[in-house]
């Protein structure tokens, strides 16, 4: 009897979302009966302001909410997003350069697949985002890291750019503000890497999904704002997850030249075709209606942002660079390892997490997850009470 073809090869090389795995561990642990406070999700606390509720549903009593409607999104919602690129990131975009998705999450995926050729290198700053290299893998790219440590802020440089690009580089990752880092590129150092990528003919994908989550005055330049020039070669992927507490409504989108959101909007029309319709409207609410609240959420993540990396610096072994946007801090741990704690020497930040989770009872993500070990990713998105017990919890253990 001949066996069973194989599982797709492609797939089966992809790994889980490290941030996903660690998350649901806590959450099992929690449901076990264990205290466990975890730091892992990217996911903001508050509810959904009222206002966007009151949109989905009302939507739900319109009988033509229920049918399919265009792939690329809903007329209204794509015109709020033309209308808050222009706001946010400085570019005068039609709404027909705008497709909306199932989540920021989809936008990316879809954004590799549109510019990135099979054997095409995607330069990649470490730390980065869990998901970026797989979605690259996925488009048949090969992801080729460029890191920066903590003495740099997290942030890669033109020349260790340079120093990393060849002949078949296609495409560079920019991400300001930085998951998992914080890191807030300054309006200078985003106007180099532009123009660097526009001589060179290199595609941008920019994430600017935490474009509205900055503190201490700092705006997050838009790197098209930044370099006008780069629009025709430059995809924008954003969302309304993380400023509108919107995270499970998945809805996100992807802006770009006309001739790429074509290639886009096919894909998406075999993909999944249209986004739910109730909640496309409610992220036309968000967008189009007041942002008291976001700023209200703003003004909290900044409160706790500031309480983190007090409490986390006062850690003999730990150096946490100061985050000026998103809501992450990510603490180099380097000094930590190679030490015994609680009978237990960890020699990498995966060992360090799982020590901390079983001695200390608190989950945090290890650096394994967005490039080199010897860092750790805490969210401070969760109540300020458990945000300061986390954190004197770490205080003791490594006291």
């Amino acid at each position: 009897m001949t066996s069973r073809a194989p599982l797709s090869r492609k797939l089966s090389a992809i790994a889980e979302s490290a941030t996903l795995k660690v998350d649901a561990k806590a959450k099992a642990l929690q449901a076990a009966g264990r205290p466990v406070i975890s730091y892992a999700a990217g996911e903001p606390d508050f509810a959904t302001p009222s206002f966007i509720v009151d949109a989905a549903a009302k939507a739900l009593q319109d009988p033509k909410n229920y049918r399919y409607t265009p792939a690329a999104g809903l007329p209204v919602l794509r015109e709020a997003i033309a209308a808050k690129t222009l706001r946010d990131s400085g570019l005068e975009v039609a709404p027909s350069q705008v497709i909306v998705t199932n989540g920021g999450k989809q936008s990316v995926y879809q954004a590799f697949q549109t510019v990135v050729n099979p054997g095409d290198e995607v330069l990649l700053p470490a730390p980065f985002w869990t998901t970026y290299p797989e979605a690259i893998a996925l488009a048949d790219g090969t992801p080729v890291e460029v890191f920066a440590g903590a003495d740099q802020d997290y942030k890669v440089t033109v020349a260790q750019l340079e120093a990393a690009r060849t002949d078949k580089t296609t495409v560079l990752v920019f991400v300001s503000p930085s998951n998992p880092t914080g890191s807030v590129y300054t309006p200078e150092e985003t106007a180099e890497i532009g123009r660097w990528a526009l001589e060179h003919g290199i595609w941008v994908i920019t994430d600017e999904i935490y474009q509205n989550l900055t503190y201490e005055g700092v705006k997050a330049v838009s790197i098209v704002e930044a370099v006008p020039e780069l629009a025709g070669q430059t995809i924008l992927v954003n969302g309304v997850a993380k400023t509108y507490a919107m995270t499970g409504w998945r809805v996100g989108w992807m802006v770009g030249p006309a001739d790429a959101m074509k290639l886009a909007g096919n894909l998406q029309s075999h993909l999944s075709s249209n986004v739910n319709n109730v909640a496309q409207l409610a992220a036309a609410a968000a967008l189009n209606g007041p942002q008291d609240e976001a700023e209200q959420f703003r003004l909290a993540f900044d409160r706790r942002r500031q309480l983190i990396v007090s409490e986390l610096s006062k850690i003999d072994g730990v150096e946490v660079p100061n985050p000026l946007g998103a809501f992450y801090v990510y603490p180099d741990v380097q000094g930590l390892l190679n030490r015994a704690w609680g009978g237990v020497t960890p020699t990498t930040s995966l060992e360090l997490a799982d020590l901390i989770l079983e001695q200390a009872e608190v989950a945090v993500v290890p650096g394994e997850a967005f490039g080199p070990s010897g860092y750790l990713r805490l969210s401070y998105a969760l109540g300020d009470d458990q945000l300061l017990e986390g954190i004197q919890r770490l205080q003791r253990l490594f006291a």
